[in-house]
């Protein structure tokens, strides 16, 4: 990997120690200013697009300066060959090398300590820059960006995206077929977050900033935008996000799939309906026995 200059002086305030549910905020005032730096910070959790806070609204704060470091990587138009011993082989741009998922410092740190990534053979790329706690499991086929953090003993389960500078908590299970989809321009756009212990059923697609609250669950094909409504049954409230505040699903929630009939005539002869994400109750005893992962697939 080669270095440059483009990426100087655009890292600052996003430098930062904590896990995905530990509130942080700035711990020096400059970071890396080339590409290797940056990706090492990503690499070790030290740079984050985004990080918990309290006091920011949605209890995220968003690190524009970061995501800037992060298209850094992408300035260097050269492009270089992978051989990962003849089983696979790849060709990107020098500045985005794909991560070292077994011998690499943080994944030998993580083996050490009995809790290492399980990278099942299959065909997953995951780009360095990407930010893996102790115990994750990664099956295949899955593709994982730059800028993404994943938190400890998180299952990503086969044909899941994780977009660039998506934050995903702790004991997250992402099922089958997840998208989840990165964001780095605008830089001060909220990326997507899903927070620790949620669960996102098979074939559910997040985008534009959703931030899903701790413990909720999304059921099977469940699609959520940032400026998607959700329609509360048991509260009796619609929530609806909008560009510069997306949507926020509730901590605890249980989102299924739904439809609302469409106004008008040429709508009503026709039985028409818009697809609608519903909140048909808050997680209780019966809900975690039905969304619990075996620790034994883990």
């Amino acid at each position: 990997m080669s270095g440059s200059s483009d990426g100087a002086g655009l890292v600052g305030a996003g430098l930062v120690g904590a896990g995905p549910s530990t509130p942080a905020g700035p711990s020096t005032p400059a970071g890396p200013s080339t590409p290797a730096g940056i990706l090492a910070a990503l690499d070790e959790g030290r740079l984050r697009p985004a990080w918990p806070d309290p006091a920011a609204p949605g209890g995220w704060r968003v690190d524009p300066e970061a995501k800037r470091a992060i298209l850094a990587c992408f300035a260097e138009r050269a492009t270089r060959d992978w051989d990962l011993g003849g089983v696979f082989r790849f060709r990107d741009r020098v500045g985005l090398p794909p991560k070292d998922l077994v011998a690499g410092p943080l994944a030998t740190t993580a083996l050490r300590a009995g809790r290492p990534w399980r990278i099942v053979p299959g065909g997953t790329s995951v780009r360095a820059g990407v930010h893996l706690e102790p115990g994750v499991v990664i099956m295949p086929p899955s593709f994982v960006n730059i800028g993404a953090w994943i938190g400890e003993d998180t299952m990503v389960d086969s044909h899941v995206l994780v977009g660039s500078c998506a934050q995903v908590g702790a004991r997250v299970h992402l099922a089958a077929g997840v998208q989840v989809g990165g964001v780095l321009e605008p830089p001060g756009a909220r990326p997507v977050i899903i927070e620790d212990d949620a669960f996102v059923g098979g074939g559910c697609g997040l985008y534009e900033g959703v931030l899903v609250g701790r413990a909720a669950v999304l059921g099977a094909g469940v699609i959520l935008t940032g400026t998607s409504r959700l329609y509360d049954l048991v509260t009796e409230r619609v929530i609806e996000g909008t560009a510069a505040v997306p949507l926020a699903v509730p901590e605890r929630a249980v989102v299924v799939p739904g439809t609302r009939a469409l106004g008008g005539s040429f709508a009503a002869e026709h039985g028409l309906a818009a697809a609608a994400a519903l909140i048909v109750k808050y997680r209780d005893e019966g809900t975690d026995a039905r969304v619990a992962l075996e620790g034994a697939l883990r």
